[in-house]
């Protein structure tokens, strides 16, 4: 880029652990053009993630995924003309499409940027997000979908370093999880997040239950179950077969969670947001993916600290369609998820 302060729209609407990805490829962008103008075009709900975000100047928040459960009101109508006078409201270089759905690249098209640049070929989610770019880079050779994204930046000049994540950090939120755990006798912890997109990234709630039974006697620390609202009576099951005391509920935002996850000694759990959180600031990781789903493979969306541990499963869930609900993760036994966590345990203490 010749201009001495360009200006770039990143259009990654979700989903947390995506966000996470996204967010080394934008700093190495803001590093190498430190008088750029950087905007973010993020779903609402996730637009939590990128406050206090030293790159990025300005956050445009569109929530799509409320437009599609009111589209024909007229409040829905007035906040969708909304969000199309920010994104034209700047005068654009670049518009860098880290999604690559339909609807991505029509939010980068309707920007009006000189430059729309999005993945080509195999690395589009949805191929007819393609029509909208200017410019289309291949990823070729690139395993992790940081490495991925950085492409994109790396087509404009951006020089790529150490990965950075910064991720919020306020002192509120350190205090409120603090203040949470003093009142339940909390001190050291380790952190099992249970829940997932659908059925099929989950592993049982019998198999949780059953390796929290087996861990508890043995290790020196507490066990907080996390997730969101919605799973809170899923995550009580858990806790109700487990049987020990030492496992406890610990609902949090998510920047309550990421304050959490910086002081845990481990994470255990599946291929969903808080994981890829966790792996962002450091948390030793046991990890369950499923392989059945080719879009989610660990060499693509997994840790990427080589000390992680990462153990495969396989689910009946259609990953092509909507069905992804038929079975939990399985082949994943409580033995072996049990004595990867003492050893990550162990070399996380070397």
């Amino acid at each position: 880029m010749q201009k001495s302060s360009p200006q770039f729209l990143i259009v990654r609407l979700s989903s947390v652990g995506d966000i996470v990805h996204a967010l080394p490829a934008v700093a190495a962008l803001g590093r190498t053009y430190p008088q750029a103008a950087i905007h973010w075009a993020v779903e609402d709900r996730y637009a939590a993630l990128l406050e206090g975000n030293p790159f990025v100047r300005r956050v445009i928040r569109i929530d799509t995924l409320g437009w599609r459960e009111s589209l024909a009101s007229g409040e829905t109508m007035r906040d969708i003309l909304r969000s199309y006078a920010q994104l034209k409201e700047s005068s654009y270089d670049a518009a860098i499409d880290m999604q690559g759905l339909l609807k991505t690249g029509l939010l980068a098209w309707i920007s009006h940027s000189q430059k729309r640049i999005g993945f080509k070929g195999k690395w589009l989610r949805e191929s007819a997000a393609g029509i909208f770019y200017t410019d289309r880079v291949s990823a070729q050779g690139r395993k992790h979908i940081i490495e991925m994204n950085l492409s994109l930046v790396e087509y404009l000049g951006a020089q790529s370093g150490a990965w950075e994540f910064p991720l919020p950090g306020a002192e509120a939120d350190k205090a409120a999880v603090q203040e949470r755990l003093q009142a339940l006798g909390v001190t050291d912890y380790i952190i099992v997040n249970p829940g997932g997109g659908w059925k099929g990234k989950r592993w049982s709630p019998e198999n949780y239950a059953g390796a929290m039974r087996r861990l508890a006697p043995e290790l020196p620390f507490d066990i907080l179950l996390t997730g969101s609202q919605q799973e809170e009576g899923w995550i009580r099951e858990i806790l109700a077969k487990a049987h020990t005391p030492k496992a406890k509920w610990f609902p949090s935002t998510l920047a309550q969670f990421i304050a959490l996850a910086r002081g845990a000694k481990l994470l255990m759990g599946g291929d969903t947001g808080p994981l890829h959180l966790a792996a962002a600031v450091g948390t030793p990781l046991v990890a369950l993916f499923d392989l059945s789903d080719p879009l989610n493979t660990p060499e693509r969306n997994g840790p990427f600290n080589t000390a992680d541990i990462v153990l495969c499963g396989r689910s009946q869930s259609n990953h092509a369609g909507h069905s992804k609900h038929l079975s939990y993760l399985e082949g994943v036994s409580i033995e072996s998820v049990v004595e990867a966590v003492f050893r990550r345990l162990r070399g996380a203490n070397k």
